[in-house]
């Protein structure tokens, strides 16, 4: 004879149990060290960012020393402003590591425009001195070989200067063809200049060169513009890298909501890959991130829309984890009120041996064997998520008995163990049971509070174990 009760379980003492575990559970933030390791590792970025700056800015020196005099006099003052503010920026990034804010980006910027503001006035007063040169070659007109030496100049200049852009920054990347242009432009001046037509000639190799000295500034002021946002999405990553590391073990949460004293949950495990998953997500998105081939639009995506996303992933593999540990805990302790209650009621005694989880993953089902030895009589206790995550438990207690068992007495059976459940404190309510007779089961378990207020980690009917 058999017969089935169906046990459910109030919902709200789980939902403030887990309202208590997540609390305990979130993600730590150690403001002052984790600020401290990310300004650590980001400050190996930056000056590995600016050491290629550097690098660019030695061989552009060396070919700024091969234009005429007066064009290198000219370029001057636009080097010197550029290495002031590679300095200047290298220098504010090393003091903001780890703390890169919206005021400190901000203040950055507004210093970039001031820059550009003292550039443009600069190269202003350039392209106005150049004009008083080209009239006084407009009054030598008939001293045709000082005209061609002129010309001459100028073109080579704009040669050098267009070397200068095409061997030492990445145009491609920030202006695609206007340094094909300009080179084009160049090669028909020099055409005209070989036609005797120096005055055509001059004014397209000034301009020539000058649309190259403004397009090696803007060029520059770009890559600044990168080197920013480059620090900016590494260092939002490698707080994230930096969270992760520090979150890899937490508290074990008891049946009271409590951290349990010398346990330690290890979230690694319990994430069942979730954690190694924002792990790898996030070294991969420090390669882009890190990769001087990356552009400013994909940074600001790496900072605003990738960093949070795995800042996220890992907040929600931490809680995983910590609930994932809690359910298995609540399979423990029912399995263990429920073994107990079946010896108190009918002599049932827990064979250990063959009880616990299966596969000896506490991640998964719950397993106890409990035998009357008098009666040779078996009961078996399985206890499981009714889904992965799921808010609900489902408890099956299986009776083979080898004698005729009543349905009275199966029915108090179960009834016994609903008690023995409230009891303890999980709140419950119960259903009629079927009129087809089919083996003791006890299902639909949908939330839990302390079923033993001093139970640990550890299997039913033994001592705790770390988890």
């Amino acid at each position: 004879m058999s017969g089935r009760k169906l046990i459910q379980i109030d919902q709200s003492e789980w939902h403030r149990l887990q309202r208590r575990a997540r609390q305990l559970q979130a993600v730590k933030r150690d403001v002052p060290r984790l600020i401290k390791d990310v300004r650590k590792q980001t400050r190996a970025d930056v000056d590995r960012a600016f050491s290629r700056v550097q690098a660019q800015q030695r061989r552009q020196d060396e070919v700024i020393g091969r234009l005429s005099d007066q064009a290198r006099e000219m370029e001057a003052e636009t080097t010197r402003k550029l290495r002031e503010q590679a300095e200047r920026l290298h220098q504010d990034l090393r003091e903001t590591a780890g703390r890169i804010e919206r005021h400190t980006r901000e203040r950055l910027d507004e210093q970039r425009r001031e820059t550009e503001r003292a550039l443009a006035a600069e190269r202003a007063e350039r392209r106005a001195e150049t004009a008083r040169l080209t009239h006084e070659v407009d009054a030598l007109k008939a001293d045709r070989a000082h005209a061609e030496d002129t010309v001459r100049t100028w073109l080579a200049d704009a040669g050098t200067m267009a070397e200068l852009i095409d061997g030492t920054l990445p145009h491609d990347r920030y202006a695609p063809g206007r340094l094909d242009g300009v080179r084009r432009r160049v090669a028909t001046a020099r055409s005209t200049a070989g036609e005797g037509r120096y005055d055509a000639a001059l004014a397209v190799a000034q301009e020539a060169f000058h649309e190259l000295s403004d397009l090696r500034v803007e060029i520059e002021q770009r890559e600044l513009e990168r080197c920013l946002a480059q620090q900016e999405a590494v260092e939002a990553l490698v707080q994230v890298q930096s969270l992760a590391e520090d979150n890899r073990h937490g508290p074990v949460v008891g049946p009271d909501g409590r951290p349990v004293p010398g346990y330690s949950l290890d979230v690694v495990h319990w994430s069942e890959g979730e954690f190694d998953q924002v792990l790898s997500d996030t070294a991969t998105a420090l390669a882009r991130a890190r990769d001087p081939h990356t552009g400013v639009t994909d940074l600001h995506a790496l900072r605003d829309e990738e960093a949070p996303r795995l800042e996220q992933g890992l907040d929600e593999a931490v809680e995983k984890a910590g609930m994932r540990q809690l359910a298995s805990q609540l399979r423990v302790n029912l399995a263990d009120v429920v073994a107990r209650t079946l010896h108190d009621i009918a002599y049932y005694d827990l064979v250990e041996e063959e009880s616990g989880y299966a596969d000896d993953d506490p991640r998964g089902t719950f397993y106890a064997r409990l035998v009357n030895t008098a009666s040779g009589n078996e009961i078996r206790v399985e206890i499981a998520q009714a889904d992965k995550d799921s808010e609900r438990s489902v408890i099956r207690v299986e009776s083979s008995d080898h004698d005729v068992t009543s349905e009275a007495e199966l029915r108090s059976r179960a009834d016994a163990v609903y008690a023995a459940l409230r009891e303890q404190g999980v709140p419950m309510g119960v259903e009629p049971a079927p009129p087809v007779p089919v083996p003791v089961q006890v299902t639909e378990l949908s939330a839990w509070q302390p079923v033993r207020s001093d139970a640990q980690p550890g299997r039913a009917g033994q001592e705790p174990s770390a988890p």
